[in-house]
């Protein structure tokens, strides 16, 4: 058994009487007490199905090389530097003989530009994903190509890894123009570093290679990958978000055409991503590699039905995010973007005779997929200029489809002035929904579970649809689950909610944290996956008010040294001085006499210049070095900082207790778009407080930061920026309870997220209640994280005796338990 069942003292089929009390972890101190109290006669907030989704984006190789089944990379010769400064358009083709990418009139059609030229006696490899080509003995595996050749060839198709063939040899008579052939086949055995080699008999011409399996995810062809889909469809999730996130608003907003110049950089448009694959268009994925459009809209749409959840297309509202953060100024080209999305709402809801339902039927669906939410728009940083072009896009789908709800958003951050600013014009203009995002630490999410108390009851709803806590450790998890208890006390404003991103191969990782991960062979949820699929799968239909006592805190001042860093950027520092409330000084550094008193913790190359401190690379990230007293508390920060180059401005550091739990001023951050004051703590990082703003090259500027207690007063060349009191308490000990009515049970939800035992008793408020109720419980160690091979956070069901309208219960140190109790 693993150390996490071990401590939690009990098998899947353990009988628990409800006042026992559990053993504790070896690492759990001594157990604390609480009390939670149920009003089961109140009405709390009605609960829809569609609360909880998923959010998929193209991102860590979500799509080509995962979701999508597809085997074979750059099938069809169209990786470019416009994708990957890396890339050729040979890129995971090795060759034997003559073999060149054509860009010609020879080609399959205009939208599938290039093409493979093969000379006679020739043959191209292609290495697949990760370690190679993956199949498994016994299994089918469906190989097609489009080839010609005019005088006729023979292809000879074979599939091998280093220890020799994985499958018969196939052969296919080719002869005249662009045809598709096929070829079928079967593994004699099971690896993970297959290699498909194409060989020629004469000259030939080839494009779209492709190896499919025969087993995708139902079945279907241009499917998806097995067991990442059904990963998906366990979650039993409300809805799926589509595609992005950052596809969407980044890039050109012009077609794939000649009119435009083929332009590779574009922001996704569902019109790419239809039809037969080969007359699909390839686009650069702003994430750094190339994304093929197998995967598109109607894929997505099917996804979603299978999954039995709510498809949610995000749309461009052209004005990009992302740090790019313009507007586009050609009303021509927002009315085409405008008429586009009318065409996805037909596309997906018109009858099989309309113009573009019979696009979808004539993919082999005839029945409407059923759409009622669509998203405009994704974390624009220029909430006017968004919100005037939302209008437009919102006025259309309205006039047109008045039963359909159009999704606005807050900008990137969970506050600040632009997120004030999108709420104050989503409020003004009474639209449906409004997006959130925000990526924060663990300890923020356990500061904030109270976020939504506060929300207008009759204002626009929330959709959550970005949330993580920055890592997949189990205490991530735990963070995000305490979190998720009041979104669901608020589920009268938080309609829908969804972690992001949702998939990521492990080599190619783009962004982390991530839900679930995998590789060519294998995948595996994480932490939060399991944390997710819980609270999803046990949501219930109305909450049910109740109320739990605390944890005592003690929250001091701000304490900490001082630091200084920067971000892609070269930047010069001096005049250091650090002033105790009283006057006293603390410190000072004008560098005269070198930098001997400050210690290098980052990366980058610091040195003394002309009598500045000068960080020269303008390529390294955090380069933090630190200097001061760890207990310096109450205190006047000075500092006098130059921009020399680069991307960003300045980070100056207060509060240093170690290289991860710090303060930092953040000015010119995120492309030198704004600036914000971001606390670490554990290496995950939360915003406090954010303007719009930048820094000037060559420019000095003083900074000056004041420490009192748990309040922080900025001043930028003398003016005042900002302030903020950091005194919300990370409560450790969460709880929510809810009704599924049709089992008529009381969903008792506690997330215990400390290293104690919490011993709680529970006041169900007189309700009559079965003796016996099932305990799933989820417990780990706070850094544990799940991997391939190891996945210590699991979840553990039990029964529990002993309930009663009043009982006892102890919740494991560092868990999550869902009670589930049967009334009477």
């Amino acid at each position: 058994m693993s150390r996490t069942r071990l401590g939690l003292g009990l098998s899947a089929t353990a009988l628990l009487t409800a006042t026992a009390v559990l053993p504790a972890p070896a690492h759990a101190a001594t157990v604390a007490d609480y009390t939670i109290t149920v009003d089961p006669t109140a009405r709390g907030a009605a609960i829809d199905d569609t609360m909880y989704g998923v959010f998929f984006e193209d991102i860590n190789r979500a799509a080509d090389g995962g979701l999508y089944a597809e085997l074979v990379q750059n099938r069809s010769f169209e990786y470019s530097t416009a994708d990957n400064r890396s890339y050729t358009p040979l890129t995971a083709w090795t060759v034997d003989g003559t073999a060149r990418v054509m860009d010609d009139d020879g080609r399959l059609n205009d939208r599938n530009r290039s093409y493979l030229s093969l000379g006679a006696g020739a043959s191209v490899t292609n290495a697949g994903y990760n370690t190679g080509i993956r199949v498994e003995a016994g299994k089918t595996y469906d190989f097609s190509v489009w080839a010609r050749a005019a005088g006729g060839t023979t292809l000879t198709v074979g599939l091998r890894d280093a220890a020799g063939s994985l499958a018969a040899t196939r052969e296919v008579a080719v002869r005249g123009g662009w045809t598709k052939y096929t070829a079928t086949f079967t593994a004699r055995r099971t690896s993970s570093y297959g290699r498909l080699t194409v060989a020629s008999s004469a000259d030939a011409a080839l494009d779209m290679v492709s190896l499919f399996p025969r087993d995708t995810y139902r079945h279907e062809p241009n499917g998806l990958r097995k067991d990442l889909a059904e990963k998906i469809e366990a979650l039993r999730p409300g809805f799926v978000r589509f595609p992005g996130g950052c596809l969407v608003n980044t890039g050109s907003m012009q077609d794939y055409s000649a009119a435009s110049g083929w332009q590779r950089a574009r922001a996704y448009q569902w019109k790419d991503t239809i039809g037969p694959v080969e007359q699909r268009a390839t686009n650069a994925n702003f994430w750094g590699y190339n994304q093929s459009y197998g995967l598109g809209y109607y894929e997505y749409f099917r996804l979603a039905e299978d999954v039995g959840a709510m498809p949610l297309p995000v749309v461009p509202a052209l004005v990009t995010g992302c740090g790019q953060n313009k507007a586009v100024a050609d009303d021509a080209l927002l009315e085409r973007h405008i008429q586009d999305t009318l065409d996805l709402i037909e596309f997906a809801n018109g009858p099989a005779t309309s113009t573009w339902g019979k696009v979808r039927a004539s993919m082999g669906h005839p029945k409407p997929f059923h759409l009622t939410h669509i998203e405009v728009g994704n974390e624009e940083n220029l909430p006017d200029e968004f919100f005037a072009r939302f209008q437009r896009f919102r006025a259309a789908i309205q006039a047109q489809y008045p039963d359909v709800k159009v999704i606005s958003n807050s900008g990137p951050d969970d506050s600040g002035t632009t997120f004030d600013t999108a709420w104050k014009l989503n409020r003004e203009a009474g639209v449906d929904l409004v997006d959130e995002h925000y990526y924060n630490s663990p300890q923020w999410f356990l500061q904030n579970n109270d976020r939504y108390d506060s929300y207008d009851r009759s204002g626009p709803k929330v959709f959550l649809g970005e949330y993580a806590s920055q890592g997949n450790a189990w205490s991530n998890a735990l963070s995000e689950a305490a979190y998720m208890t009041g979104l669901e006390r608020n589920a009268d404003v938080v309609k829908l909610a969804s972690y992001a991103p949702l998939f990521a191969n492990e080599d190619y990782v783009q962004w982390r944290p991530d839900l679930v991960w995998f590789n060519n062979h294998a995948s595996w949820g994480s932490a939060n996956y399991e944390v997710q699929k819980l609270f999803m799968n046990n949501t219930g239909d109305r909450v049910v008010p109740s109320r739990a006592s605390g944890t005592p805190s003690v929250s001091g001042p701000i304490t900490g040294a001082i630091g200084l860093s920067t971000w892609a950027t070269s930047a010069a520092y001096d005049d250091v001085s650090v002033t105790a409330a009283d006057g006293t000084a603390l410190f000072g550094d004008d560098f005269s006499a070198g930098a001997s008193r400050w210690t290098h913790t980052g990366g980058g190359s610091w040195s003394v210049q002309d009598g500045q401190y000068v960080q020269s690379d303008a390529t390294a990230e955090n380069t933090m070095v630190q200097a001061g007293d760890p207990a310096w508390h109450d205190y006047d920060l000075h500092v006098k900082a130059t921009k020399k180059s680069g991307k960003e401005g300045f980070l100056v550091a207060f509060g240093v207790k170690d290289t991860g739990n710090y303060y930092w001023w953040n000015l010119g951050g995120w492309n030198n778009t704004r600036s914000a004051v971001e606390q670490a703590a554990d290496g995950g990082k939360s915003t406090l407080l954010a303007k719009a703003g930048s820094i000037e090259t060559g420019r000095a500027y003083d900074i000056d930061i004041k420490v009192r207690g748990r309040q922080v007063t900025l001043f930028l060349d003398g003016q005042q920026w900002g302030s903020f009191t950091d005194d919300k308490p990370a409560e450790p000990f969460r709880q929510v309870v809810t009704r599924d009515q049709a089992t008529g049970e009381l969903i008792v939800k506690v997330v215990n997220a400390q290293d104690t035992a919490a011993r709680t008793a529970i006041d169900l408020g007189g309700a009559k209640v079965a003796s016996r109720a099932t305990a799933t419980t989820l417990a780990a160690a706070a850094d544990a994280v799940n991997s391939e091979t190891n996945t210590p956070v699991t979840p553990v069901t039990s029964t529990v005796t002993g309930v009663a309208p009043r009982f006892t219960y102890t919740f494991p140190a560092n868990s999550v338990t869902f009670l589930r109790i049967r009334q009477r």
